[in-house]
């Protein structure tokens, strides 16, 4: 009887020690009335069709938990911090809910086309990119998720898979130029596509970087060949780097269009034609390279015929 009684004493003190605990007393205690209200008021305060990303993530757990990262959790406060964001970009989701998770009451990207996911991801981004609907992506029915995974992104901050793999998977035939004797370093990755090529669209129709020099898209890189110069290639001015380079590949080591530097000069300064300084001549092209006295081909400030 006296250890019976030593145990209900024993029982009695655990269940008051446990029923104080701050932990214990908050889970039964009622919901206060200020907590109620505010629940309240979070719920009330969803646009009409909305449930927001909570509602969500009961069901889509593991694309909850990898968007901790992604850029567009920021959208969470486009509605004044209302919890939705995965609404945003899929739209009111209520419908899609009360269907058991039908898939017709819900947009859907990878059923959509082109043109309705452009609309989409425009809706917030086209201020950053105005020209994407003039671009030849667009044109051609590539849209924003053709090349962003908002998923499982490989790059987070710009939710793309890695360059030059991305860009080389649609524009084969410029790997291959890559593959050349001599290339720009992009399959080393010192270079990207993107440090040339707008991808969202330019007023050029191979989405070059547009600038009021157009070379300059060259020349950031090669100062030496800028200028201003007193005497100006005009070859440089009328047609740009490209008249003479092949910046993605070339069997020349300086990129040229042609193998032979006597060749590509002569598609200007014919050999039947007279120079300004001497007469090219038949075979020219065979002869010493024109690069060994025109050592500054790009522009001189000391001669004409750009001589050193």
């Amino acid at each position: 009887m006296r250890r019976v009684s030593l145990l209900s004493a024993f029982l009695l003190i655990l269940a008051f020690v446990v029923f104080e605990h701050p932990s214990v007393q908050a889970a039964t205690r009622p919901a206060s009335p200020g907590v109620k209200a505010a629940q309240s008021k979070n719920a009330s305060t969803l646009p009409p069709g909305y449930v927001g990303s909570q509602m969500c993530e009961a069901c889509h757990t593991d694309i909850a938990h990898s968007f901790a990262n992604n850029p567009h959790t920021k959208m969470v406060f486009l509605h004044g911090d209302k919890s939705l964001t995965c609404e945003n970009c899929h739209g009111p989701g209520q419908a899609h809910v009360q269907g058991g998770g039908d898939v017709t009451k819900i947009f859907r990207f990878d059923k959509a086309t082109p043109q309705q996911i452009d609309q989409k991801c425009l809706g917030c981004h086209s201020t950053a990119h105005p020209d994407f609907l003039r671009s030849p992506h667009a044109k051609a029915g590539v849209s924003c998720i053709s090349c962003h995974s908002v998923h499982h992104a490989m790059a987070p901050n710009l939710l793309l898979a890695k360059q030059p793999q991305l860009c080389e998977s649609c524009h084969t035939d410029v790997k291959a130029q890559f593959g050349m004797p001599f290339h720009h370093p992009v399959p080393e990755g010192v270079v990207k596509c993107t440090d040339c090529h707008d991808v969202h669209g330019t007023f050029s129709s191979n989405n070059l970087r547009s600038t009021a020099d157009q070379n300059r898209i060259c020349t950031k890189c090669h100062m030496d060949t800028r200028g201003p110069f007193v005497f100006e290639h005009a070859a440089v001015k009328a047609v740009g780097c490209l008249g003479c380079h092949s910046p993605h590949g070339s069997q020349n080591a300086r990129l040229l269009n042609m193998p032979n530097v006597n060749v590509l000069c002569n598609q200007c300064h014919s050999p039947v034609a007279e120079g300004t300084f001497h007469s090219m001549g038949q075979g020219s092209a065979e002869l010493t390279p024109c690069t060994n006295c025109h050592t500054e081909i790009h522009g001189s400030n000391l001669h004409p015929a750009f001589i050193r």
